[in-house]
């Protein structure tokens, strides 16, 4: 979502638009003030029963919000709510769900939604910009913390198989100031951040900037803290309040990213993949079926 819409700005909007609103437009104005919890599991309908309008209504005041559609307004409702949650909220929203299948069909068929979400919204021209930067520059910084270090160090990992001079940072470790400090001018560095987005994140976003470096930011949402800062940036919403996270949209798309990479220089990437076999062979880095005979029986 465009971040004119944001979570944020749509309340304040709602606010300031309170006093020239109809009746029935207060009604609904005053429900998704007090209620935005509520309002973000709601659909059209139900939105319009609670508030003794109709759907027709309901619609009209979402796009007077300036949202096209009405799910675009509950993206940007549950991107604010997101912000707002503790972690002790979010596992009484999980505990509502009964657990065993009926909590398993919830947690893939939100993941399904998610990436369907990715599919039809990614922004493919700015996707493309951020492939060819990886592709281009001379050395890159991916970064991370807490529950957004493990996409980064998939990200990098990942990389580091199609390229070379890929670092991951640990954005909690203040040494990630270090190494960025003294990273030559031209270094990419690729920041992923997802909800809550840690304050450390935010301050390496600011040194990035001051320090000249090229700036990617790929996040959850698009009221991100980090996206202020970023020279590209990908955005990967998720459609639901993840508990713990919502990992299979971001981890899609950089994998995506990761192919896109190695599409666009074909020959060195096999040489770099070659280097890396010889390595794995005459270290005995990896499983080698030929070898099962060796490995001991454990009975």
């Amino acid at each position: 979502m465009n971040r004119e819409f944001d979570g944020a700005a749509l309340m304040k909007k709602i606010r300031e638009q309170r006093p020239v609103l109809t009746p029935r437009g207060r009604i609904l104005a005053d429900f998704i003030l007090q209620n935005p919890r509520k309002v973000v599991f709601m659909r059209t309908r139900q939105l319009a029963s609670v508030c003794q309008t109709s759907e027709s209504t309901v619609v009209r005041f979402v796009s007077q919000l300036g949202c096209p559609r009405y799910s675009d307004f509950l993206q940007a409702m549950r991107d604010y709510v997101d912000t707002e949650l503790t972690l002790l909220d979010r596992v009484e929203l999980s505990s509502a769900v009964e657990p065993g299948k009926e909590r398993l069909q919830r947690v893939v068929f939100e993941e399904i939604d998610n990436l369907k979400q990715l599919y039809e919204n990614l922004d493919m021209e700015t996707a493309a910009k951020v492939a060819d930067a990886i592709n281009v520059s001379p050395g890159i910084f991916v970064v991370g913390s807490r529950h957004s270090y493990t996409l980064a160090y998939y990200m990098g990992w990942s990389l580091s198989k199609v390229r070379g001079n890929i670092e991951i940072l640990k954005g909690s470790d203040t040494t990630a100031i270090d190494w960025l400090t003294i990273a030559p001018s031209d270094s990419l560095v690729v920041i992923v951040a997802t909800s809550r987005y840690p304050n450390e994140l935010i301050r390496l976003a600011r040194v990035v900037r001051r320090l000249g470096q090229k700036l990617v930011v790929i996040a959850d949402s698009a009221i991100c803290p980090l996206l202020q800062f970023a020279h590209l940036s990908l955005v990967a919403p998720s459609r639901f309040i993840p508990v713990f996270g919502s990992p299979s949209t971001l981890s899609c798309l950089i994998n995506y990213l990761t192919f896109e990479v190695a599409s666009r220089n074909g020959g060195q990437v096999r040489l770099h993949q070659e280097k890396i076999e010889q390595a794995y062979r005459e270290n005995d880095i990896l499983f080698n079926l030929e070898k099962t005979g060796e490995i001991d029986s454990p009975l």
